[in-house]
């Protein structure tokens, strides 16, 4: 559901026909994410190829920590449950320390670098003016080149924007997500709740 007319599957022609084709196979369902472009198609194909791009200058795991820190300062619960599923389904890291990260990731026994990689995410999400030279400092002292930090800056501004347009159309996180265990699915939703159908 969204606060806005989407295209239906069994009406989509064009553009939207193959937008929703492609990602029914990439997902093997069609995704409340996807409808919520079906009246601007190429944007979200604009918005995969920008994300790619940043996504395949990293290392996948830090990528995927700086988009769970920036998805729950946005309070994107659909961001933060489908990146904290990637977490889980790549094995970076296990239900309980996920919810731990989700929760408090200074306190959930991540090494320094996972930390300042989060706190940089968290901080561009919250409010990018308030980053800070120390800031990047920081990561420069535990081994991070400008490249390795300018992809945190990236991945943390790329999600502002997708986070921020699904929740603004009233998007909701696909039902499948009910499924988690209780504890880690209340933890990783953090704004608007799951969707019932």
């Amino acid at each position: 559901m969204t606060f806005i007319e989407t295209v239906a599957a069994e009406e989509a022609t064009g553009a939207a026909a193959e937008l929703y084709a492609t990602e029914e196979e990439v997902f093997g369902f069609l995704p409340n994410l996807v409808r919520a472009f079906s009246l601007r198609p190429e944007v979200y194909f604009a918005w995969k190829q920008l994300n790619g791009a940043v996504k395949g200058g990293m290392e996948l795991r830090r990528y995927e920590l700086a988009t769970i820190a920036a998805a729950r300062e946005l309070r994107s619960s659909y961001c933060t449950l489908a990146h904290g599923s990637v977490m889980m389904d790549k094995e970076f890291l296990e239900p309980e320390a996920l919810r731990s990260v989700v929760s408090d990731h200074r306190d959930a026994g991540l090494d320094g670098v996972d930390v300042a990689v989060m706190d940089l995410a968290a901080k561009v999400a919250r409010d990018a003016t308030t980053v800070e030279q120390a800031d990047i400092d920081r990561l420069r002292s535990l081994g991070l080149s400008d490249q390795d930090i300018l992809d945190v800056v990236l991945a943390a501004a790329a999600r502002c924007f997708f986070s921020k347009v699904l929740d603004a159309v009233g998007a909701e996180p696909d039902a499948k997500y009910a499924q988690l265990d209780p504890a880690l699915r209340d933890a990783l939703t953090v704004g608007r709740a799951i969707a019932t159908v």
